[in-house]
């Protein structure tokens, strides 16, 4: 059995205020035609259809006709909700629709029910589980000790009772511990909603989303799709693609990617700004990609901005590296806070400010209140 799987798609989203629509359009027809080419049983689209809660109307306008030319081509499709979905607005009217083969994830309600697919192996159970936090877990099962996402993610699936002696493909939207991640993903400040990739033991697929680059959890079963473009400039060294998962009989999976080529690029330059208007040096090059430019003159160039995009019609960011940035230390390495948790950085700030530490008594109150704050 051929999935297609797909993740944060991000409709409607804006970078550095520049409406991605029209190259999501774009990226999506690419897609349809690699599903021609294919030829799969099933595409998934595992979270963060769009990029808001409430999406502007032309995002789901383009949804909508993405789903309908995947229900006019027979194929089976699933959808999660993802963080920055409203469930209930995935959800709208999907048991009417189920019968067109589109399979929309219900808001969570302690349970998962399978659909089932069938090959000439036997049936392969879809389990849509939309993103879900542990509070959202802890009220369908309150005998249960749920402190973490970790916690959460391994009652529900539990929950689930998968017969592991058939082929089981689980759709959901989480980050799990060891996925590199870049700066366009809204996950917590020192992985606070980590999972432990043990809690999809004995799942013959694991098709996430949420972290924008394409990878392998471990092995290939457990596998971020990645967005279909680059969302951040983070991202430009990434190589978008279409995930392909082959299922064969029991134990038996092969994972192929087939590359998304955008219709503008997202690309970084650096350069003195002479070089960079220099017809010789951008002629024959996409002007039109989007753009961060990072001059190295030592003067700042009056209305730089306005004149480089005479020739640069979508440059997005752009900054200075020089004696005068280095010194003020606006270039350089970030600050580690990636690795660091939320009570860390609220400590080291406290400390910074005030000449001394927390108090045990402010440790435990801090630590409170940020654990509340993130439930909600």
């Amino acid at each position: 059995m051929k999935i297609v799987h797909l993740s944060d798609l991000h409709l409607g989203k804006r970078v550095n205020e520049f409406s991605m629509l029209e190259d999501q359009a774009y990226i999506l027809s690419s897609i349809l035609r690699i599903i021609d080419e294919v030829g799969p049983e099933a595409v998934i689209v595992a979270g963060d259809v769009y990029d808001k809660p409430v999406p502007p109307a032309e995002a789901v306008e383009l949804f909508d006709d993405f789903l309908w030319q995947l229900a006019r081509r027979k194929v089976q499709v699933f959808v999660v909700s993802g963080n920055h979905d409203s469930p209930e607005r995935i959800a709208f009217a999907s048991r009417l629709i189920d019968h067109s083969g589109i399979h929309l994830s219900p808001v969570y309600s302690g349970q998962v029910a399978p659909i089932t697919l069938a090959d000439e192996y036997g049936p392969v159970r879809f389990y849509m589980l939309p993103f879900v936090k542990p509070t959202h877990v802890r009220r369908y099962f309150e005998d249960k000790e749920i402190s973490s996402y970790t916690d959460a993610l391994r009652v529900a699936v539990d929950a689930m009772a998968m017969d592991k002696t058939v082929r089981n493909v689980l759709v959901t939207h989480q980050f799990v511990t060891g996925a590199a991640r870049s700066e366009s993903e809204d996950v917590s400040v020192g992985g606070t909603d980590n999972v432990d990739a043990a809690v999809f033991d004995g799942i013959d697929y694991v098709a996430l989303g949420h972290i924008h680059g394409p990878q392998n959890i471990g092995e290939p079963r457990i596998r971020y799709a990645g967005t279909p473009l680059k969302y951040s400039f983070s991202e430009a060294g990434h190589v978008k693609s279409v995930t392909v998962a082959t299922l064969g009989e029991k134990g038996n999976l092969q994972v192929e990617t087939i590359p998304l080529t955008p219709r503008r690029d997202l690309r970084e330059l650096r350069g003195c700004y002479s070089d960079l208007v220099t017809r010789a040096n951008y002629e024959g090059t996409a002007t039109d990609d989007y753009l961060h430019i990072t001059l190295t003159d030592e003067e700042d160039i009056p209305d730089v901005i306005n004149r480089l995009r005479v020739i640069y019609p979508n440059l997005m960011k752009l900054d200075y590296d020089n004696r005068r940035t280095r010194a003020g230390g606006q270039i350089g390495a970030a600050a580690d806070v990636t690795s660091k948790t939320p009570l860390d950085l609220v400590a080291e700030l406290y400390e910074q400010q005030n000449g001394q530490p927390l108090s045990g008594e402010q440790v435990r109150f801090a630590g409170e209140l940020i654990e509340k704050i993130w439930e909600e």
